[in-house]
């Protein structure tokens, strides 16, 4: 079982930026609990991050029969990117989106997700906790469909 994990826009400055609302860990430390937790999972992870929202879209264009599930944290995409819905719409991948703050306690304009209506599920607000409870319901989703 192959799963893509997308990281979104500042999402490479994790561990240096904003510690309140995303945390002490960097990107690639997350990476690394994750590649373990793919290793007991049974599943093999691949990473992308990307500032760029065509890049993203290219990524999950090309997932499609490449990929059985996606573990998404689009960041700011998250509340501006139509073209990241349509394209996790296009390829019917199922995928899990997660957030390392609670968007329900950040701005008014955070609140929205453009992408959770499509989402298997929603986690938020569990810091760097949020990929591993996503990963593991995802995980757990494709071994039971």
């Amino acid at each position: 079982m192959k799963i893509l994990v997308l990281n979104g826009p500042n999402l490479n400055l994790l561990g240096k930026r904003e510690r309140q609302h995303y945390g002490s860990l960097s990107l690639p430390a997350i990476e690394k609990q994750l590649k373990k937790l793919g290793r007991e999972l049974g599943v093999q992870l691949e990473f992308f991050q990307s500032n760029f929202e065509g890049a993203l879209v290219e990524k999950i264009q090309n997932a499609r029969d490449k990929a059985d599930g996606i573990l998404i944290n689009p960041a700011a995409y998250t509340h501006t990117s139509i073209a990241l819905r349509d394209a996790l719409a296009a390829v019917e991948i199922p995928f899990v989106e997660v957030h390392l703050s609670n968007l329900a306690k950040r701005e008014e304009f955070r609140k929205r997700s453009l992408l959770s209506d499509l989402a298997l599920g929603v986690i938020s607000g569990f810091g760097p906790a949020s990929y591993f409870l996503g990963l593991r319901a995802l995980a757990e989703f494709l071994k039971k469909s």
